[in-house]
């Protein structure tokens, strides 16, 4: 089974991996139309389709067009042209009108109890994985009409509308696309039949733009400063630049407020990358040590997401300080990233982020020193070494690499969107700041390492476009923000 959510993501990111919306729909209508055929086959019936004014209508549509080379077809549309909601949806529409089938809009809506009753098959194609809440007019009052005032037999298309609501179509038939959705049973969608629509693999093994436009959280316009984000970074001492790198990726990202907590060595250095950052001055001189946790405690209660790792070094006394940074942060019950040297300090006690909302971010040298276990190079064996290992840990992981692998421990999603150029210093730190900022948000550590990695790897290709082999971590985060245009 799949979450409605999930269909989302795999909608769009089948367009980004080269099936097109519109084949997917063609292949969804026609998907429809071949099973109602198969039960009809050549009998002279009446056939009603339903259709909403989202893409759900446009599967009826087409389903509705190829009905009609073989039967009487009637559409009834919930709504007007004027107000069909999406351009794919739009030109099947017009298909249609050009063929001669019957069109009924909102205007009509007396005319339904008579098409009802010439009817003998209905199609539900009103509402599709999108719904939230109750069902409002028109589409309330046409689900009591379908389920009062039907003859014949009814399929829905996709998932049956209204479905978990206590007014929904309960279908003889539910012709649903890829895989099962969430909710559904025979009891409530009648014999379901799954429909292969084309969605590649890619789409489903791989991140994309579906991922960043489906799971970011867009701001409310009543939204006062700090409710879109707070983030904690701890790093810095012996490394100057990172702290202030993840710093401005999590800016750029989205977040509303940035605190860098580091040693004095290196808090005047940090605070002049930019006066957005606030940067606060830790007790110790050239490294984090436990004599600083009082203050960054008084920061986490300040802040939504952590990131605990960029530039801090691995001495003996800053690993002891920042383990025991992790440990408090995820009693608190906060968001947490786990990066570069404080990778190292968690493996000494991995069992303080069991089960919380930890992404932890190794390459593979890391991977070895927080499981004690070298990886593979085979990915299919990468792959199940992640996975066992976020469960094991309670944790999200994700490993950086040629292909970078996300896992909470139940699902995996693999990442290649970056380039050779991304080798170069500073765009770990980069992908901390972003996965902090959408901890901050309030998405959940699997979707946010999901979001995170296409987003610095996506940043980094248009980075690469201008800047080549001479691309810098400052070019990728100035890119973010581009790319949130063009997917949000």
């Amino acid at each position: 089974m799949i979450p409605g959510s999930e269909v989302r993501v795999l909608d769009r990111n089948a367009e980004f991996y080269g099936v097109k919306t519109s084949v997917l729909m063609e292949n969804a209508g026609r998907g429809v139309a071949d099973f109602i055929e198969k039960l009809l086959g050549s009998e002279n019936v009446y056939v009603l389709v339903f259709c909403g004014t989202g893409n759900n209508g446009g599967d009826g549509f087409v389903a509705a067009r190829y009905l009609a080379e073989r039967y009487r077809v009637a559409v009834f549309l919930a709504g007007r042209e004027n107000e069909i909601k999406t351009d794919v949806s739009r030109n099947n529409f017009v298909r249609l009108k050009k063929i001669g089938v019957e069109i009924y809009d909102i205007d009509s809506m007396e005319d339904v109890d008579r098409l009802l009753s010439q009817s003998s098959v209905v199609v539900d194609a009103l509402l599709g994985i999108g719904l939230s809440g109750r069902l409002r007019d028109p589409y309330g009052s046409l689900v009591k009409k379908i389920m009062s005032k039907k003859r014949g037999f009814v399929v829905s298309v996709d998932v049956p509308t209204g479905l978990g609501t206590d007014v929904a179509v309960k279908p003889d038939y539910t012709i649903t696309f890829h895989d099962i959705k969430h909710g559904m049973s025979r009891e409530n969608s009648g014999e379901i039949r799954v429909v292969d629509i084309g969605i590649p693999e890619e789409a489903v093994r791989f991140v994309g733009p579906g991922e960043l436009s489906v799971y970011y959280p867009r701001p409310k316009k009543e939204s006062h400063k700090g409710e879109n984000g707070v983030v904690l970074i701890v790093g810095g001492g012996p490394y100057i630049g990172a702290p202030a790198l993840s710093g401005l990726a999590a800016l750029r990202t989205g977040a509303d407020l940035v605190f860098i907590a580091t040693p004095s060595r290196s808090w005047r250095a940090a605070a002049s990358f930019s006066p957005n950052l606030i940067v606060r001055e830790l007790f110790s001189n050239d490294m984090l040590t436990v004599d600083d946790i009082p203050v960054i405690k008084d920061l986490l209660v300040r802040c939504d997401g952590v990131v605990v790792g960029p530039g801090l070094g691995d001495k003996s006394k800053t690993l002891e300080a920042a383990a025991r940074i992790i440990e408090i942060t995820t009693r608190m019950g906060k968001q947490l990233v786990v990066d570069a040297d404080a990778i190292k300090a968690l493996s000494r006690k991995t069992d303080v982020v069991k089960n919380s909302n930890t992404i932890v971010t190794p390459h593979a040298g890391e991977f070895k020193k927080l499981t004690g276990k070298a990886l593979s190079t085979d990915i299919d064996k990468r792959i199940m070494a992640v996975k066992q290992w976020a469960e094991k840990l309670g944790v999200t992981i994700l490993l950086k690499g040629p292909v970078d692998i996300v896992s909470d421990g139940i699902d995996v999603k693999l990442n290649k969107t970056h380039n050779e150029a991304m080798t170069v210093g500073g765009t770990g730190d980069v992908l901390s700041g972003i996965l902090g900022a959408l901890l901050s948000k309030g998405v959940k550590p699997f979707n946010a390492a999901r979001i995170g990695v296409f987003l610095n790897g996506y940043a980094g290709n248009e980075a690469f476009k201008k800047k080549s082999y001479g691309l810098l971590a400052t070019d990728i985060i100035e890119e973010i923000p581009h790319v949130l245009k063009k997917y949000l």
